[in-house]
């Protein structure tokens, strides 16, 4: 049914409490999980700036890894970078290189007008993708 789930992670409470709903879902149908982080880079005059250090990025995913493979659940973890504004898509097209049939994910619960002038990344995966998306609040 569902054999590899992407679990989009960005270190907020949404995404921890994700992580858990994730792994109890994997448990039970015995799937892989990939966790996901996409880092986003805001474009400059001098070039592409980095919001977020390897060293941290690197500790959420392999941290959140771990706690997969002690609660029984087989894991990998990818980092992906991109431009600020496109985490939706990347998410989505590496959902789609894995051959992933479920996407899980925090929502950070912007109000829906925060999140149609913000552009939410959570809301724009709902719309976009072609298998099943699981949001925790």
């Amino acid at each position: 049914m569902f054999e590899r789930i992407v679990l989009a992670v960005d270190g907020s409470a949404p995404s921890n409490r994700a992580i858990e709903t994730a792994a109890d879902l994997a448990r039970r149908i015995g799937s892989e999980v990939i966790v996901l982080h996409v880092r986003e880079r805001e474009m400059a005059y001098v070039g592409a700036v980095e919001i977020e250090s390897t060293d941290e990025v690197r500790e959420l995913v392999d941290g959140t890894v771990r706690q997969l493979k002690d609660a029984g659940v087989s894991a990998r973890g990818e980092v992906l970078s991109t431009v600020f504004g496109r985490a939706a898509r990347v998410i989505l097209e590496a959902a789609n290189e894995d051959g992933a049939e479920m996407i899980v994910m925090g929502s950070r619960g912007l109000s829906d007008l925060a999140g149609l002038v913000l552009g939410s990344v959570t809301h724009k995966v709902l719309h976009l993708a072609r298998c099943p998306v699981l949001v925790v609040r």
